[in-house]
């Protein structure tokens, strides 16, 4: 009984909503919204520097920076991701962001962690991998 009460009482994590750093967000929105399907959830600021968008469950936070985030090219040395993103369907997602031009950074393939994967990358050099499960797959 005691156990199912803790059980109960557990906060469950219902998502994560990574912060991206962009240099320009009127730019970024457009690109996130024109090539990877994303939709604005929220702006804020005068003139607007925070957005959030969504696609279905998934949500980004872009934050507008002046100047550089990251030393160097360590992103690009390192393939830094900006975030992951699971999908249900990950090689239609990837036929659908190639047709819309979006910048693949690494092609879909099945990688040796038990996932079918690949990277886009926006214009401020943002990683986003978009993986599904490999024993999930049809």
């Amino acid at each position: 009984m005691a156990d199912q009460a803790q059980a109960l009482a557990r906060a469950t994590l219902s998502g994560a909503y990574p912060q991206l750093f962009v240099s320009d967000l009127a730019a970024a929105l457009a690109f996130y919204r024109d090539k990877l399907g994303f939709a604005a959830a929220f702006s804020y600021g005068e003139p607007p520097f925070y957005a959030q968008i969504r696609r279905d469950r998934a949500r980004l936070n872009l934050r507008e920076m002046h100047g550089p985030v990251f030393a160097a090219d360590v992103r690009e040395r390192q393939e830094l991701l900006a975030a992951h993103i699971p999908v249900e369907n990950v090689a239609a997602l990837h036929d659908e962001l190639g047709k819309a031009g979006a910048s693949i950074r690494r092609k879909l393939a099945e990688r040796p962690w038990d996932a079918t994967d690949f990277l886009v990358e926006d214009p401020d050099g943002n990683l986003i991998c978009f993986s599904s499960p490999t024993d999930l797959q049809d």
